[in-house]
């Protein structure tokens, strides 16, 4: 089990938060990112600057079992297929009972935006966003690795 980050937009304490946690618990954190981006890690991969450039990267690093963060919805949907565990630089996991109706909602803004119409963007993070994170992060681990102890 490794810890992947799609790192071109992910908040900086989100990533800190991984770091601090991945280590507790002897994790890797992978963190992809565009050219654009300079991020510290251990297991860094850059990519062009191309469109969904680091989102194939992540796709392709994914294995069962790895924990993706994510904010991207097309992303978490591929990563899910694979029986990858997916969470939201908020904390939200996605599951894969939910993701389709995610999408379907994806693409009913996307309509809205091209027909002119304006739709909200995120919200300002705060520090309980931080909280749920790092709550949502440390539930999954220990589920995955309760999982992975009952497989023995």
């Amino acid at each position: 089990m490794k810890i992947i980050v799609d790192a071109d937009a992910c908040p900086k304490k989100v990533l800190q938060i991984c770091f601090r946690v991945a280590k507790e618990y002897e994790l890797d954190v992978w963190t992809i990112a565009s050219i654009n981006h300079h991020i510290e890690s251990d297991h860094h991969i850059t990519v062009d600057s191309g469109s969904q450039e680091a989102d194939l990267k992540v796709i392709n690093v994914t294995e069962k079992g790895d924990i993706v963060i994510t904010q991207d919805w097309g992303l978490a949907s591929i990563v899910l297929s694979k029986s990858a565990v997916c969470l939201s630089p908020s904390g939200r996991e996605y599951s894969p009972e939910k993701i389709d109706f995610m999408m379907e909602e994806r693409e009913l803004k996307a309509r809205h935006r091209r027909a002119g119409g304006r739709t909200k963007g995120p919200k300002k993070r705060k520090t309980e966003d931080d909280k749920l994170f790092e709550h949502s992060l440390r539930r999954v681990i220990n589920i995955a690795a309760a999982g992975h102890e009952a497989g023995k």
